[in-house]
């Protein structure tokens, strides 16, 4: 039986992944698989680069608004959320085209999932009081001496993960590294995917992209639309839908924390540091094949195989 095609577009926030995906819709019968752990919240669409109701009239789009900004979602919902959207796309003859820079879900998507513990909700309330009392960056020290290998890997800053991390190591006694090489999943065989990562090969030009694209984001009323989240009163900082770049340094100044000018200032540099930690992820960790999207005719030579047809692109997580 042959396994039905998915093109896979990934890449570093702001390299023009969906206008790729959203002209490839112009030639070919094309539905989005999204696959960004931000855009799967409601009212999270300025700041998320969320297509508007013009664009999904035009090309369906799959996995976005699924969860009230107070609510979670991980890693493992994305992956059979995104596994049943693919077998609808394919089952209604359409082409799914996976967009997005979420790696963790696209590692899940490709390579499965690692079976890792349920929450613990008294550690993980334990963590967040030590963190408080001590920062972030003093529990990623105690992450590195319990697992350097997922510490290396970690922002300090980076509090959802070292949560996670440490909450895992704490809870079992084994690194949640550990688990995660022990995953057993690997994609499902019934879908070919044929992916590409857009790799700038000169890093300013994506910054760039960056500072003027959250500038647009701010001109279309990005803080107003932060500001109707800051107005819920049951929102906070540790959701994770506030966690999300440009989100959280808007929520601060709302929260009287810092001027507007400096919070736009620390969105840009915050972004771009999400940028060069996904072009780091997709460097080191998956081989897949890359292409320099601001060369030219990269694109149309893009097309062109995907219209074609390519041989399998190699993908390979250590």
């Amino acid at each position: 039986m042959s396994r039905a095609t998915v093109v896979v577009l990934t890449g570093p926030t702001g390299v023009g992944k969906s206008d790729w995906a959203l002209r490839l819709a112009d030639t070919l019968p094309v539905e989005i698989v999204s696959c960004d752990s931000a855009q799967v919240y409601r009212g999270l669409d300025i700041g998320t680069a969320k297509p508007d109701a013009a664009t999904r009239a035009r090309v369906p789009h799959h996995l976005l608004d699924l969860r009230d900004a107070a609510g979670s979602y991980s890693a493992g919902e994305f992956v059979a959320d995104a596994t049943q959207a693919l077998r609808d796309v394919v089952a209604r003859g359409r082409l799914p085209v996976v967009v997005g820079g979420t790696m963790l879900y696209l590692r899940g998507l490709l390579h499965g999932i690692a079976v890792l513990p349920a929450a613990q909700g008294a550690l993980r309330e334990d963590i967040d009081a030590r963190a408080a009392r001590l920062g972030w960056p003093a529990l990623h020290a105690e992450l590195a001496r319990l697992d350097p290998s997922a510490a290396a890997r970690i922002h300090p800053n980076d509090r959802q993960r070292i949560q996670r991390a440490l909450e895992v190591s704490l809870a079992t006694g084994v690194p949640i590294s550990a688990l995660q090489r022990a995953t057993s999943g690997v994609a499902p065989a019934e879908f070919d995917f044929r992916a590409v990562a857009l790799v700038p090969g000169e890093r300013a030009v994506l910054h760039e992209r960056i500072a003027r694209r959250f500038e647009a984001m701010m001109a279309a009323g990005l803080l107003e639309e932060v500001r109707r989240l800051y107005a819920r009163g049951d929102l906070t900082p540790r959701h994770p839908a506030i966690r999300a770049v440009g989100y959280r340094q808007l929520w601060s100044h709302l929260a009287g924390e810092q001027p507007l000018d400096v919070a736009v200032t620390r969105a840009i540099a915050a972004t771009r540091q999400l940028a060069k930690r996904q072009l780091t992820w997709l460097k080191s960790s998956l081989l897949l094949e890359k292409i320099d999207p601001f060369a030219g005719g990269a694109e149309a030579a893009w097309q062109a195989r995907v219209q074609a047809g390519w041989p399998r692109a190699v993908i390979s997580f250590p």
